[in-house]
């Protein structure tokens, strides 16, 4: 889990390297960008770089201090998690908390956290904090780590990692060296889910367009959530011109929050991948179970139309991802245009 296992993100790992081989590493950074892309691999791998004693600056991945680092075990590697990210991870148990463990990192822990680095390293002269994802701390636990940040501990390398930066305050984010993470690119995400799941090309293709350049999510995707996509499919289909109230039905289905929104439209555009396979009369469908229903949406269709589906789906995942719009509202227009005087 070295720097060198960070793939697809080379502006990232670039600069990590040469911080760590010049002597200008910043006191803090801040790892941001979508889930399942690698930020939190290069944390543990910078971890390795600095703290490794047979590959410095690099990590060799091998021995004790970096097998340790991997494992949240390096008694110079802190970690700042909320109560059920631990439990998720098996980094704690239930009934280690007298309560539900919570889903927020709190001031509490932070607190904490401030005690712990008061002390010396016990292996290393070099201390790292994990944050994991920074923006689970509550707002009481932000404004106390801001002063973690504001004055830093000596030899202290603090590593926040946030799919949702915008989350955290701006006197936050502006203390830290911001590392943008990309999607992974698309072929990589397919490779390696032809590699790990053994699906063919075309399955791993679609595969690769729902998770969105996530390898997390791609790898992931399970029997549950692909029979919420085809629901979402199927109230797609059945918006008509002539009930304006199934464009409506449509929308309060798939459009319950942001990331609800960008997975349906993730999932539709699968789907009119498929109906333009059928069209074309080729087979290798990411949904075969919904061949009769792609079949019937086809010869409704023709190109041109087709082509309008596949814009009004990018133009909705835009307007949700970059000018904030209202998912629901995204929605609802996407099939009004579909099934208007254009669609």
């Amino acid at each position: 889990m070295t720097l060198a296992a960070v793939h697809g993100q080379d502006r990232a790992v670039d600069a990590l390297r040469r911080a760590v081989a010049g002597g200008t590493l910043a006191h803090a950074y801040l790892f941001t960008g979508p889930s399942g892309v690698g930020k939190e691999l290069a944390a543990l791998g910078l971890a390795q770089a600095l703290l490794c004693t047979e590959a410095p600056g690099e990590g060799c991945g091998r021995c004790s201090a970096c097998r340790r680092v991997e494992r949240f075990g390096h008694p110079d590697v802190l970690w700042l998690m909320a109560e059920s990210e631990q439990v998720r991870r098996r980094l704690a148990g239930r009934s280690d908390f007298d309560r539900l463990p919570s889903r927020d990192i709190r001031v509490e822990q932070v607190r904490a956290l401030q005690e712990r680095l008061a002390l010396r390293g016990l292996e290393s002269p070099r201390k790292l904090v994990l944050v994991l994802p920074a923006e689970a701390m509550n707002p009481q636990a932000q404004n106390a780590f801001l002063k973690t940040l504001e004055e830093p501990p000596p030899d202290t390398t603090l590593l926040l990692v946030a799919g949702a930066a915008e989350r955290l305050l701006p006197t936050i984010r502006s203390r830290c060296v911001r590392i943008p993470f990309g999607p992974l690119p698309r072929q990589l995400v397919v490779a390696r889910v032809q590699e790990e799941r053994g699906l063919d090309r075309a399955a791993a293709e679609a595969v690769a367009t729902l998770a969105d350049g996530s390898l997390e999510r791609a790898l992931s995707l399970d029997a549950g959530e692909l029979e919420v996509q085809r629901e979402t499919i199927r109230a797609f289909e059945a918006v008509t011109a002539s009930d304006l109230r199934t464009a409506l039905r449509f929308a309060e289905r798939a459009g319950g929050s942001r990331e609800e929104a960008e997975r349906a439209l993730q999932a539709l555009t699968v789907w009119v991948r498929d109906v333009a396979v059928v069209r074309a009369g080729g087979d290798g469908l990411f949904h075969p179970e919904l061949g009769e229903l792609a079949r019937a949406a086809a010869a409704k269709l023709d190109d041109v139309l087709v082509h309008l589906r596949f814009r009004l789906l990018d133009e909705a995942l835009v307007a949700i991802r970059q000018r904030n719009a209202s998912p629901r509202l995204q929605l609802e227009r996407l099939a009004l245009e579909m099934v208007g005087p254009g669609g």
